[in-house]
């Protein structure tokens, strides 16, 4: 069977594996995509890249739910960028921070299940668009992935912020 991707297609997917790892490394090095670290800004530029190349490909011919995502997770990477820049929500700043930048990484997930299970295995793909549930299934599992993986970062930086208070407190 010939490949039924376009050269914009193999790059947007190949630049697309980029912050699907890098996500991934962050988390399980770090425990979150922190967005100040070398790791995060490969993150965030690989993002961009992915999401500026998807709107060159488009199934309806125009602007479609893919693009729109894309958009939310470039929003939420930028929030997450510069959280930690308004004052006013005080502690609240980190928490918006990690739930930004991990819920980017969700969103990232949904049409990339959807592509792979769409398309692999090659000749008998697992799912047949966002509808078939396969697909279904598999978001859910992201979703409660996402929920159970941002209650462990919260749960961490509740932690953290606490021991840094007892600290200040201890040695203030």
């Amino acid at each position: 069977m010939a490949n039924s991707m376009s050269a914009l297609g193999i790059l947007h997917t190949t630049l697309s594996m980029v912050p699907f790892i890098a996500g991934a490394y962050g988390f399980f090095r770090h425990g979150r995509i922190d967005p100040a670290s070398q790791i995060g800004r490969w993150y965030q530029y690989s993002m961009l890249a992915s999401v500026i190349t998807a709107f060159g490909l488009s199934s309806t011919g125009g602007f479609n739910s893919g693009h729109a995502l894309g958009i939310l997770a470039l929003t939420a990477i930028f929030l997450g960028r510069n959280a930690l820049h308004l004052r006013p929500l005080g502690r609240a700043r980190e928490y918006l921070q990690v739930s930004s930048m991990t819920f980017s990484y969700l969103v990232l997930m949904i049409p990339g299940l959807n592509e792979t299970l769409s398309r692999l295995p090659v000749g008998n793909p697992i799912g047949h668009g966002p509808d078939s549930p396969q697909v279904k299934a598999a978001l859910l599992v992201a979703l409660l992935v996402f929920l159970l993986g941002l209650s462990y970062q919260l749960l961490r930086l509740r932690a953290r912020l606490a021991l840094l208070q007892s600290s200040y407190q201890t040695h203030g």
